[in-house]
């Protein structure tokens, strides 16, 4: 039976080099029996976590506030697999994926952990103009520790500036082969 695969993509580039790696990835998971979502997040309106504690995990919309997150909550509750897309930028991941992340709290308040633990897993596909990589890398693995998610690994492009210079490159091939080998 395939794994349901929720998808974060955090480029601002709907054609960009991250987004090379997450076509190829849904493309390798889907050829091997995986339904994947994938939710652009630079097309929704999302907004930064308020701090409040006021989220209740078991709620419909977990968090106070009703915006596009209210799509995201119940695709991640459902999800085996979350997927984190995103480019490298300031040594960390897109303003973009990093507000979506931080909303994700919601899930872990109120009456029942929703998030944590649940047999979830997770991969990072990042593309990035230098090889910084470090400092996400140690971020996303401190993440999944955290949540207790299966790290999958990484799969992690470099020298990518200009949109297209991803093309040809084996890290396309790594993220088809990650994603078919759910």
């Amino acid at each position: 039976m395939g794994k349901n695969i929720v998808i974060l993509n955090g480029s601002p580039r709907k054609n960009g080099n991250t987004s090379a790696l997450v076509h190829s990835f849904t493309k390798g998971a889907e050829s091997a029996g995986n339904a994947v979502t994938e939710f652009f997040l630079d097309s929704m309106n999302i907004h930064g976590c308020k701090g409040c504690f006021g989220g209740h995990s078991s709620r419909e919309c977990p968090c106070v506030q009703k915006d596009d997150m209210m799509q995201i909550y119940p695709a991640v509750k459902e999800c085996d697999v979350i997927v984190l897309a995103t480019p490298l930028y300031y040594w960390n991941m897109s303003g973009q994926i990093r507000t979506a992340i931080d909303r994700l709290f919601a899930l872990e308040e109120g009456d029942g952990n929703l998030l944590r633990g649940h047999n979830k897993s997770s991969a990072l596909l990042m593309s990035a103009e230098g090889y910084g990589f470090e400092d996400v890398v140690l971020y996303y693995d401190h993440l999944m520790e955290h949540l207790k998610w299966n790290n999958l690994g990484h799969v992690l492009a470099g020298g990518n500036g200009d949109v297209g210079d991803i093309a040809g490159k084996p890290e396309i091939q790594k993220a088809f082969e990650l994603g078919n080998n759910l």
